[in-house]
């Protein structure tokens, strides 16, 4: 199976939230590669990653960053495929708004998905979601997950009763 699902962050502080992206996207099946790729002190790096992502299978681009959060919007500058930012609340981060409104606001023209302060969960699905569009295996693994949702939630009404 090809790496279909690229997930990169600025640095190593932000594994531990990016970590949960890789998680669910293993339990979904999909294939995925994790790199640490900085936009303010490995541009080149990133230059080359967003280039090039695509032409080695690549479908979609999970980029995780903190404080100013500009490697989504770079990459999604640079890459023709659809990038999915996660803010990252870091050490040098204003309680994870900067990181937020740094993702979110992008230009007309550069779009980037955004998901939650933290979100790397949500990050992992919304690119599965993606993949499986033209992949039924996957997306009946995310039918399946979304039911096993449901179940819970029942089962933990129950309790309740």
């Amino acid at each position: 199976m090809a790496t279909e699902v690229g997930i990169i962050m600025g640095s190593k502080s932000d594994l531990p939230v990016m970590q949960q992206a890789a998680d669910i996207l293993s339990k979904l099946g999909v294939e995925y590669e994790i790199k640490i790729v900085s936009a303010h002190r490995t541009p080149d790096l990133m230059f080359e990653y967003a280039k090039n992502a695509h032409g080695r299978g690549i479908k979609v681009i999970i980029a995780g960053a903190g404080g100013a959060a500009h490697l989504p919007g770079m990459v999604a500058s640079l890459s023709p495929l659809p990038v999915i930012g996660v803010p990252v609340k870091s050490s040098n981060s204003i309680d994870g708004w900067d990181s937020v409104l740094s993702i979110l606001q992008m230009p007309g023209g550069v779009p980037v998905a955004t998901v939650a302060l933290n979100g790397a969960k949500n990050a992992g699905i919304l690119a599965a979601q993606i993949v499986g569009s033209a992949d039924k295996n996957i997306q009946q693994n995310i039918t399946d997950y979304k039911q096993s949702l449901r179940n819970a939630v029942i089962e933990s009404g129950k309790i309740l009763e």
